[in-house]
């Protein structure tokens, strides 16, 4: 699947998701993703390739939109949230004097803010490689968790593309065993996607 830019009033917008199981049927009305594939590692390298592909055609985008699916324990199951800010939990460089969160050398805070479209209620967000269930959650300092959204984030600074995420919830309380405690409510949140993504269009049309 070959990601194609969204034009919405006068910006070219970016959409991007994990994998074709979140894309569902009103979505697919809306918009093709780049699809990044699960994972910080994954989504790192296609999202900086792809940049890096529009930036030599003098065409990236005026806006990005990251999307998906989360895990949560503080926030009720089928409801969606737009991403506040966004961290990094796998990153933990404190026995050298470094705040948890905050890659060494770097030039970004521990909380990645990004940009608010939609009157949907506001949730942190903590990106890392492993799926969070279970008492795991007490450890992350974040309302929702995912595998891919600061490493979108983190390629779209680097080209200087404004970031917004868009998160709902799949899974959370209780432990997570089995692929099905996952998408269950993927068709759900497909159909309550789709209704915040025309928020963030009658948002930019707007301006």
């Amino acid at each position: 699947m070959v990601a194609e830019c969204v034009t919405i009033g006068s910006r070219r917008v970016l959409f991007l998701m994990a994998v074709d199981a979140e894309y569902g049927v009103h979505l697919r009305r809306r918009f093709v993703p780049l699809l990044t594939g699960v994972g910080p590692v994954e989504a790192a390298l296609a999202t900086g390739m792809a940049l890096q592909q529009m930036a030599a055609r003098d065409a990236l985008p005026d806006l990005a939109i990251c999307l998906g699916s989360a895990g949560s324990r503080r926030c009720p199951l089928g409801e969606i949230y737009q991403v506040s800010s966004v961290s990094w939990r796998d990153m933990d460089a404190s026995r050298l004097g470094f705040a948890k969160g905050l890659t060494p050398f770097a030039d970004h805070p521990v909380d990645v803010p990004l940009e608010m479209l939609t009157d949907l209620p506001r949730a942190r967000l903590s990106t890392g490689a492993n799926i969070v269930g279970g008492e795991d959650y007490a450890a992350i300092d974040a309302d929702m968790v995912d595998m891919e959204t600061f490493a979108v984030a983190r390629a779209c600074g680097r080209f200087g593309v404004p970031l917004a995420g868009l998160r709902g919830i799949s899974d959370g309380p209780g432990e997570l065993s089995h692929i099905d405690g996952w998408t269950a409510l993927l068709g759900l949140l497909d159909e309550r996607l789709a209704a915040a993504v025309d928020q963030i269009e009658n948002r930019l049309l707007a301006l």
